[in-house]
């Protein structure tokens, strides 16, 4: 059966680090741009308070075997620039989902997403022994739905109203996977990208 333990995966530009209540100020201060939210299915955290709140849940998840949440961290500017996770476990099926990806806008399109997918990634298969990993995203969510597949993974199909959001509106959340025999080829992709 697949293995959920903490771990940190530190790549050429990013660290991954296990989130934790301390990453909440930095956390917030990258969290203000109302776009980062608009397509998660959680209201934007509007204070340090809430933030805290916010993580104190997600590590609630994380305690009860939910999900292996992460700050990510720039290795340039020392801080932290966004969060991503492990969810939606099927440890005996050794699947496993990467979600909750967002970062703050000055390092979107600068690399950082690719090599956190990359760690993740490499991590899921080569250590975790995943022989599938999947993504999903809002159907609104154009430029996700780009990245995901920029990463060489297939799109699957589109759960219809899989989700209520906080304004009440229904998400169809458009899934992608990426299985075992394609990791060697979507590492390669992933490695070159990242010598751009």
């Amino acid at each position: 059966m697949m293995k959920i333990e903490p771990v940190t995966l530190q790549g050429r530009i990013v660290r991954l680090e296990p989130l934790r209540l301390e990453h909440a100020g930095e956390l917030y201060e990258a969290s203000q741009d109302p776009s980062l939210w608009t397509y998660k299915p959680t209201p934007q955290p509007r204070s340090l308070a809430e933030m805290e709140q916010f993580i104190a849940s997600v590590l609630r998840d994380q305690q009860a075997g939910k999900c292996l949440p992460f700050a990510i961290i720039s290795l340039e500017r020392g801080c932290v620039v966004g969060s991503t996770r492990y969810h939606s476990f099927q440890l005996h099926d050794y699947g496993l989902e990467i979600g909750w990806t967002w970062l703050t806008p000055t390092v979107q399109r600068t690399g950082v997403n690719t090599e956190c997918k990359y760690l993740l990634l490499r991590h899921a298969f080569e250590v975790m022994e995943a022989i599938r990993v999947q993504l999903r995203t809002h159907h609104l969510n154009t430029n996700s739905q780009r990245a995901i597949a920029r990463l060489g993974a297939v799109k699957e199909g589109v759960l219809r109203n899989h989700l209520i959001m906080p304004d009440g509106s229904y998400r169809h959340s458009v899934y992608y996977s990426i299985i075992q025999s394609e990791w060697p080829a979507v590492k390669a992709r992933l490695e070159a990208m990242m010598q751009r």
